[in-house]
């Protein structure tokens, strides 16, 4: 099949772009990447009458260190991120997910910004978004404002962004010490969409969780954030407590079956992929400060020796 008939501009700029969107109403779309746009235009399950194009404005696609964070313009390919030495190392658990995120073809196209914005529940990105504690940046004709990732998302391709406004910006904090983080997901096939998957990120204080935070996606309407496994987590080792937050995820959730897994199998899955994800985060969260201390205690022993 074939759109149905729309009008289409390619601004130059993000003002540009707001005036072109606020012109179309809320029949107007925004295209990104358009791996999820356009297979519903050609199925004319989206029949906007504008479609306005961010291709062509050049500071949308950045990535910036700011405010001890940084700064991950909308427009930015998901493969520029893939292969951002300097990302990979400050936010370990976006470069652990974006691998995850369809197939290579896929990621040079698809953008940060596209696939927040378009909140599929089963995605990738969103549930990262929401464990980082990120902020997104929206600009409208009312001016720009930024948004906890949170309230971001509200349910099955929804996000509280207003008709006239373009997501033009994603800050994630920076690390905090002592932090490890992971990323896992199960799916019938590598590229489909997750049955599950789980974001985890510990901070430990000696051996203890000092700090814990568990995404899910896959199993609701939008990133689900166990606040009662994170519970759990805190003030006890991993190791005597991790059972109990797996348990917590999985009766915290309530997943809908469909054609490819019951809700009792995505619950379960969910429970197992927790505590995996979990042990992952708090070995790397252990590995940092025994390796510093190790080569400290390797250098001290060569100073003797000398």
């Amino acid at each position: 099949m074939k759109p149905a008939p729309f009008e289409y501009v390619a601004p130059r700029s993000i003002d540009e772009a707001v005036t072109a969107l606020a012109r179309g109403g809320s029949e107007a779309k925004v295209l990104a990447g358009g791996q999820s746009l356009i297979p519903l235009l050609n199925f004319r399950l989206a029949r906007p009458t504008l479609l306005v194009d961010l291709n062509r404005i050049p500071e949308l696609a950045h990535i910036t260190p700011r405010n001890g964070g940084v700064g991950i313009g909308a427009m930015t390919r998901q493969v520029t991120v893939e292969r951002n030495a300097d990302l990979g190392r400050s936010q370990p658990l976006l470069k652990d997910a974006i691998g995850w995120v369809g197939h290579a073809a896929i990621r040079s196209r698809g953008t940060i910004g596209g696939s927040l914005a378009h909140a599929d529940p089963a995605a990738e990105l969103p549930a990262v978004a929401v464990c980082l504690d990120a902020r997104m940046r929206a600009v409208s004709p009312r001016g720009s404002r930024e948004i906890a990732s949170e309230a971001f998302f509200q349910g099955y391709l929804t996000t509280v962004l207003e008709p006239d406004e373009i997501l033009v910006e994603t800050w994630l904090p920076a690390l905090q010490p002592n932090t490890g983080q992971a990323w896992l997901e199960f799916a019938r096939r590598h590229g489909d969409f997750a049955l599950v998957g789980v974001a985890a990120s510990i901070t430990l204080r000696r051996e203890l969780v000092q700090d814990a935070r568990i995404v899910l996606t896959g199993v609701g309407g939008k990133p689900v954030r166990v606040r009662e496994a994170e519970t759990l987590l805190v003030g006890g080792t991993v190791e005597d407590r991790v059972g109990a937050a797996a348990d917590a995820a999985r009766t915290a959730i309530e997943p809908e079956a469909d054609i490819h897994a019951s809700k009792e199998y995505r619950a379960h899955l969910a429970g197992v992929l927790t505590d995996r994800a979990v042990r992952l985060a708090y070995e790397r969260a252990a590995t940092v400060p025994g390796a510093a201390l190790d080569t400290r205690r390797t250098l001290e022993a060569g100073q003797r020796r000398a």
